[in-house]
């Protein structure tokens, strides 16, 4: 009774949601085979039905035009009726499990990149060129305007022929149908410009040809902006006028809204709100939006939380809420509210690692379950007892890979230990979490804590493990996450010295903890450009230095993603931190109280030098291998994986061979420096067989 309000079916069009719970569309990146839905795609959305989800809206950004380029993002490709099979394939997997399945259609303009694939000819209104993805375009004609509208009606009727219980319209992100609304975008003179009427006719054009194509029994939705952000966009005003116009035609099922555009790098990092974002900040637009309609509307941005949910339909803001991160991050979501079940509930921390691979044309994964979108290969969300003999499992280190290989030795049914030199658990998760933006990835660690104590695992916190301490457990399995450290060292110039008193330079690690208080007057080197060197330089500003953050890259933070650097550009320009590129740090030295920073420039070589009271550097991990080549030698399988059982996601054969003495594993950056996905990655590959 709790959350009531999420399990109330609802009626959209002729369909019945059996709950009120929405994975929106968004790329997947998993579509193959010249767009079409791959067993990859098929598993990714059957899991999310298998969990209980209401409706799956897939393949954001799905084109239904050869000229609106797919292979990019490797979207659902609805311009050849090869789909059609494709689909019946994903209709059967959702509907066996209960769920609903529509995908998202679109013609994407000039959003999208003509430099590839077939070369195609972008188009637009007006022939303007869209600044996130440096395209240029033509300005379309009206024979090319009508053969696109036949293109949708053809695209739903392979939908529909398909199985699929309908079709969302994307009239948002600056797609085609909305660059026709926007004034922004729209300067065209003609029947197809200018006035309200006739800014609104390509997509009253588009939804006629849908509808008479599919009938009035098959459901069409679109799905809009709430208010685009820009001054010379559409306002909120604008857009309850166009919901209203395009609802008062009886032909629209329902409404997705989201808030603001997405034709900036600045607007774009607002679609799909990180954690710096408050929980659903432009709940208000929808709302807006359902004032002036009469069917149903979806949105979806920032929504993670069972209690959020349920108050936001409590409250009758919206009809339906999408969780579509929340269910990158537990497709078991839903069952496990009905269950009961909420603290084992996997809980999305904003962290836009699944977005932001999507905008490097990467597979969305979740960077805290390496599950997800890898159904296809075996990998479990839910992971089986053993059938075999129970072993003992040490685990050393409480970081993300530790902390998952400790939890998926326990839900096998082995017998766990977990050492953590630290007093707790979480790793580089809680160095992270002290950064100005980064808190909430906490959820990760504080997810962990509840299954291990759930699991009944032996933590064994503030106990740094030696060989002997983990011999004398007489170990079946020991697996090593034992992490790095900062790698200061690999410049001798940069006078890092082990004797804190005598270091020229400090790492960001030593900042975040606490360790060091930062300066007044800092120069930040950041060699990676990903998280640590942006944060760090948030961190200190915050405390009211004056900084300068330096890389040899092309701008610091180049590295992290494209929904998430723009948040952090605000604030950083907001605290007035100077950004500096091509700069390499080629020296430090002590000049009287202050340091001198010597930097050179990549492309010159010229040096020029900063006077400071401290020297922060980010250079990345040196992994922490003394313990695991103390005890490679006395394991049975020398401390070795066999990569092609562990990238096939079968058993590791030593599993099964017999002999005396333990096996050894390592993992995370005590094998190689990469990230938190990856650490987890590996722990659950390797131990789901234990």
């Amino acid at each position: 009774m709790a959350f009531d309000a999420i399990f109330e079916p609802i009626e959209i069009g002729k369909l019945t949601i059996r709950n009120r719970v929405v994975s929106t569309a968004h790329a997947e990146v998993h579509a193959t085979d010249g767009g079409m839905t791959t067993e990859r795609y098929v598993g990714y959305y059957e899991e999310k039905a298998k969990g209980g989800c209401g409706l799956c809206i897939c393949g954001g950004s799905s084109v239904v035009s050869i000229d609106s380029p797919q292979g990019w993002w490797s979207s659902v490709n609805l311009s050849t009726d090869r789909i059609i099979p494709h689909f019946q394939n994903l209709a059967d997997a959702v509907h066996k499990h209960g769920g609903k399945i529509m995908i998202q259609i679109t013609h994407m303009g000039r959003r999208s990149r003509w430099d590839g694939f077939d070369w195609s000819t972008l188009v637009s209104p007006s022939g303007i060129r869209e600044p996130v993805h440096r395209s240029t375009c033509k300005t379309i004609e009206e024979e090319e305007i009508w053969r696109i509208v036949g293109d949708f009606a053809q695209a739903a009727r392979r939908a529909k022929e398909g199985g699929l219980d309908g079709v969302e319209l994307s009239a948002v992100h600056q797609h085609l149908i909305d660059q026709f609304w926007s004034p922004r975008v729209n300067k065209r003179e003609d029947e197809w410009g200018g006035s309200f009427e006739n800014r609104m006719r390509f997509g009253m054009e588009v939804l006629k040809a849908v509808r008479a194509e599919v009938g009035d029994d098959f459901c069409v939705g679109m799905r809009i902006c709430g208010d685009e952000f820009h001054p010379d966009g559409l306002s909120h005003d604008d857009m309850k006028q166009i919901a209203a116009y395009y609802d008062a035609t009886g032909m629209v099922d329902f409404f997705g809204v989201i808030g603001s555009g997405c034709d900036t790098h600045n607007t774009l990092a607002n679609v799909i709100p990180n954690m710096s974002y408050p929980p659903e900040p432009f709940l208000h637009l929808a709302a807006g939006i359902k004032e002036v309609v009469n069917v149903p509307v979806i949105h979806a941005q920032n929504i993670k939380d069972p209690n959020q949910a349920q108050r936001i339909l409590e409250g009758g803001y919206v009809d339906l809420v999408g969780m579509t991160r929340a269910h990158i991050a537990d497709p078991h979501l839903i069952a496990k509210i009905k269950m009961g079940q909420i603290d084992q509930i996997k809980q999305c921390v904003g962290a836009n690692y699944c977005i932001d691979r999507q905008y490097q044309g990467l597979d969305v994964l979740c960077i805290q379950n390496a599950a997800t979108s890898r159904e296809y290969m075996g990998l479990p969300h839910i992971i089986e007892k053993t059938e075999g003999a129970k072993r003992k499992v040490v685990v050393v280190g409480g970081g993300p890979g530790g902390m998952e290989a400790a939890r998926v030795a326990a839900e096998r049914g082995h017998d766990v230990t977990l050492f953590e030199a630290a007093d707790s658990l979480g790793g580089q998760i809680t160095i992270a979490a002290q950064a100005p933006q980064r808190d909430q990835i906490a959820g990760i660690t504080r997810w962990f804590q509840l299954e291990l104590a759930r699991l009944k695992v032996d933590l064994r916190l503030g106990t740094r493990a030696d060989e002997e301490t983990l011999l004398d457990l007489r170990p079946d399995i020991v697996v090593l996450a034992t992490g790095g450290q900062p790698f200061l060292s690999q410049h001798p110039e940069w006078g890092y010295s082990e004797n804190a008193e005598e270091s020229l330079v400090v790492s960001t690690w030593d900042i975040l903890s606490g360790k060091v208080a930062p300066g007044k007057n800092v120069l930040i080197y950041d060699a990676i450009c990903e998280f640590s060197g942006v944060s760090v330089a948030d961190f200190i500003a915050d405390k009211g230095a004056k900084v300068e953050i330096v890389t040899d890259d092309i701008k610091p933070g180049a590295a992290v993603g494209g929904t998430t650097f723009p948040t952090y550009y605000r604030s950083l320009y907001e605290k007035e931190v100077i950004m500096s590129s091509d700069l390499m740090l080629h020296k430090v030295y002590r000049e009287g109280d202050g340091l001198v920073a010597v930097l050179e420039n990549e492309y010159t070589g010229a040096l020029e030098e900063r006077v400071v009271d401290q020297v922060v550097v980010e250079n990345g991990v040196r992994p922490d291998e003394a313990l695991y080549y103390a005890l490679k030698e006395q394991s049975r399988n020398r401390g070795q994986v066999d990569l092609e059982a562990l990238y096939a996601i079968q058993p590791q054969p030593c599993l099964s061979e017999s002999g005396d003495g333990f096996l050894l594993f390592r993992l995370g950056d005590c094998t190689a420096p990469r990230n938190t996905h990856a650490a987890i990655y590996d722990a659950l590959r390797i131990c789901k067989d234990f």
